[in-house]
């Protein structure tokens, strides 16, 4: 285990692991972000070779009982069901963050909460003014809003582990950040048909949840039911089902009792991380990310402005959105820099924000269809490689010794 993931266990209350703890293997976001581009590997290669029509039948059948309308397709069950999970575990890191965390503290959480909201609004800006007048633009400018924190954070981990932690808190703060704006687009674009009578079941099953938190009940024979019954419930109201996992997730608590070695909400993440990552992710990423990549295909991207507005979005929007907030906050004394972070290093770090991958992903698939929705993914695909390889490149080449600082204001 590394040094970093020892402190924080300890820090946490999380027990450490004695000798290979295969576990916290798969909580280090490079191993996360490995498996997650080995399914897309396997997606695309599924998709773009002869065993296509079996990677299609596999994706598109059908399986659930009808009531409640929980005869989804396997795609459907990794976008609805499965991803709920990676929700949840992002809600408690998201709640941990604003309870305990750096973004807990104002002056802390100032420049990466206003480099966050530059880097969804740049990108929604610049994809509404390409895409305008095109189909399905009237929701597809949300697909460039969100970073990937796994992949983001595992090409960091890969290929800056002399970057000051400092960068890692910044990022980390910027993508939780990132998500909450996330969620919040998921809920107001893509709520339709509202069934008021399931939404108020759930939210009766959320203070459910609640109260059985604040009267520290531990069983998870009373918590996995209650957590099924508010998954159903939430995707019988017409809201996206993951809004699911978020809202149990920040209602989990976050503060240990005297008494606890750890809170409810590190507990959950110990157990629910390692499955997020290793399967969670993976699985939706395997049906996902299957689409034609072939020559006419790629030809069919970069004539479609839907898909060009991805692009830009993530691969431009995001750069100008989360440095140029970042630069003009750190100038006008309205947030401190990272310390020990060049202002090469925080273009690099911008240049990250574009891996949208995840979430980009889910949006592509609820704002579109058919062979739209392909291209958007497609177009998603390639902007999260020319991010990530981009940054890569800048990271590997950095010259921390001889960069100047943001904090010499130079």
């Amino acid at each position: 285990m590394a040094k970093s993931q020892r402190n924080r266990a300890q820090r946490s209350g999380a027990p450490e692991a004695r000798g290979f703890d295969f576990g916290s293997y798969l909580r280090n976001e490079t191993v996360g972000g490995m498996f997650m581009l080995a399914a897309t590997v396997v997606a695309l290669v599924a998709a773009n070779s002869p065993v296509s029509h079996l990677y299609a039948a596999v994706r598109d059948f059908t399986i659930g009982p009808h009531v409640l309308h929980l005869d989804l397709t396997v795609g459907e069950w990794a976008k609805d069901g499965l991803l709920a999970i990676f929700f949840f575990v992002a809600g408690l890191e998201l709640k941990r963050e604003l309870i305990l965390g750096d973004l807990a503290d104002r002056k802390k959480a100032t420049l990466p909460v206003i480099a966050a909201l530059g880097g969804m609004i740049v990108p929604a800006v610049l994809a509404i003014a390409i895409s305008h007048g095109a189909p399905g633009a009237g929701q597809a400018w949300a697909i460039p809003v969100a970073t990937d924190i796994a992949f983001a954070l595992g090409v960091l981990s890969l290929t800056a582990s002399a970057m000051p932690t400092t960068a890692r808190v910044f990022l980390l703060s910027l993508a939780v950040v990132d998500d909450l704006g996330a969620i919040i687009v998921i809920a107001v674009l893509f709520t339709s048909g509202m069934n008021l009578v399931a939404l108020a079941v759930a939210v009766l099953l959320c203070v459910a949840y609640w109260y059985a938190q604040h009267r520290r009940i531990r069983t998870s024979w009373l918590y996995v039911p209650l957590a099924l019954a508010t998954w159903i419930a939430v995707h019988s109201s017409g809201v996206h089902a993951t809004i699911a996992g978020v809202a149990l997730g920040l209602l989990t608590r976050v503060r240990p009792d005297p008494y606890e070695r750890a809170s409810p909400s590190m507990r959950l993440e110990h157990r629910l991380q390692p499955w997020s990552a290793a399967f969670v992710v993976p699985v939706f990423a395997l049906f996902a990310a299957g689409v034609p990549v072939g020559m006419d295909a790629l030809s069919s991207i970069f004539q479609d402005r839907v898909a060009i507005a991805v692009m830009v979005g993530l691969v431009v929007g995001k750069l100008l959105g989360i440095f140029g907030t970042s630069f003009v906050a750190i100038k006008l004394g309205f947030g401190s820099p990272p310390e020990g972070v060049a202002w090469r290093d925080l273009f690099a770090l911008a240049m990250l924000g574009g891996v949208g991958f995840t979430v980009s992903l889910l949006i592509a698939d609820l704002s579109l269809a058919g062979a739209a929705a392909d291209r958007a993914k497609a177009a998603v695909l390639i902007a999260s490689a020319v991010a990530s390889i981009v940054a890569t490149l800048m990271l590997v080449l950095r010259k921390r010794h001889s960069a100047t600082s943001v904090t010499s204001g130079t």
